[in-house]
């Protein structure tokens, strides 16, 4: 409520024409929060959930902001990927480990500002840590899939450069 009273005054002293005595007092009551993953990109490309916990753990990739993941579904949600590219086209978790969890670098939306990726990451650890495990040159990773059957099959669907040729497309 401060946050808003702040602006509020601010906004009245600017109307009224008495902007040059803003100081750094009138900011004085401004706090810096954390506006989440709506502000670098406002794009989710993928959404993936823990089956065994019934919606409770949910993972978000977006196209600019990373992975964020809640483990009260959806209430809170905390960033997961920040040390690696924030570009995410696919999400995958293996339901018969869920501690694993697969992510495709590069927003595969065909949009005259998209984002690139640099390959795949696996996690084994439920997102605290993560490895690039390939797909360097891909650029986009559109859907990860799991071999339910067999946990060690993961197939990945990359559209590779969307605007020209390239050998790194497929699946």
């Amino acid at each position: 409520m401060r946050n808003k009273l702040s602006f509020l005054a601010l906004a009245l002293l600017l109307n009224a024409g008495l902007y040059a005595q803003v100081s750094s007092a009138t900011f004085g009551m401004m706090e810096a929060r954390h506006m989440g993953h709506g502000t670098m990109s406002g794009r989710i490309t993928d959404i993936a959930g823990v089956n065994k916990e019934a919606g409770k753990i949910l993972y978000v990739g977006t196209a600019g902001g990373g992975i964020w993941k809640s483990v009260n579904a959806g209430v809170t949600f905390k960033p997961i990927f920040d040390k690696y590219c924030q570009s995410i086209g696919a999400l995958a978790i293996d339901q018969q480990n869920p501690k694993v969890i697969y992510a495709g670098t590069g927003e595969s939306n065909m949009r005259n500002s998209v984002s690139i990726g640099d390959g795949l990451y696996k996690s084994t650890d439920a997102g605290d840590n993560w490895t690039k495990i390939g797909l360097d040159s891909t650029e986009h990773i559109a859907k990860i899939a799991i071999d339910p059957s067999n946990s060690n099959i993961v197939y990945v669907a990359a559209p590779g450069p969307l605007w020209s040729d390239s050998k790194h497309r497929g699946l």
